[in-house]
């Protein structure tokens, strides 16, 4: 069994790399190989819409024909049993990076056939760490959940069975006395980070346990 864990966050150890690695953590526990892959340390750009992935007899079909870092990363995500997926929600969605990787990973295996359908040959699980500054509630008001429910459907559609779990109300940064942040209050946020974090990477840790085949 082999995982791949995606950090599509800037910060490497903060909120959404921690989570990541946890669940890379409970997928070694099971047994499982893997490797964390920061997306913002590579050098790369979402699809570029040249259909090279879609030419008809194509030496690329199937395949995206950028050749760039992240090339051998999907190369390593085709050949992998498993994969988590992680982002902070920017402005209602996930971050630049992350939507781009989205784009060249499963843009190349999408088939517009009636229905639509897909060329990676066997079956993958997906899991999905989304984590934000808003609480739960407010989440639902913006509608986050139709980004999700998408995300989880086209990782069905392409690759296999997926799941989603949340971090909500995150801390941001370490000292707020720092940075022009008056929408939260830092009391509340540091509390939320010193007794939600430890239950969210737990979550995180038991994803990926059952991504590596452990039982629900």
């Amino acid at each position: 069994m082999n995982v791949i864990g995606i950090n599509g966050s800037p910060r490497q150890q903060w909120n959404t790399g921690t989570l990541v690695a946890k669940a890379l953590e409970g997928a070694a526990a099971q047994g499982a190989t893997t490797e964390l892959v920061h997306l913002y340390e590579q050098d790369f750009k979402g699809c570029k819409s040249c259909f090279a992935c879609k030419a008809r007899g194509g030496k690329s079909y199937g395949k995206c024909v950028l050749n760039d870092d992240l090339a051998p990363v999907l190369e390593k995500i085709a050949a992998a049993d498993a994969l988590v997926i992680g982002s902070p929600i920017y402005f209602g969605s996930v971050t630049g990076e992350t939507r781009s990787f989205l784009e060249r990973l499963l843009f190349p295996y999408l088939t517009y056939t009636v229905p639509y359908g897909t060329l990676f040959d066997r079956k993958m699980k997906v899991g999905f760490i989304y984590t934000m500054n808003v609480p739960e509630e407010i989440s639902v008001q913006y509608g986050y959940e139709n980004l999700f429910a998408a995300n989880e459907r086209y990782a069905k559609l392409l690759l296999g069975d997926a799941e989603s779990m949340y971090a909500f109300d995150t801390c941001q940064v370490d000292d707020y006395s720092k940075v022009v942040i008056e929408s939260f209050d830092p009391v509340h946020k540091g509390k939320r980070r010193t007794e939600q974090l430890p239950l969210e990477c737990q979550k995180a840790f038991d994803l990926g346990r059952r991504l590596a085949g452990a039982e629900a």
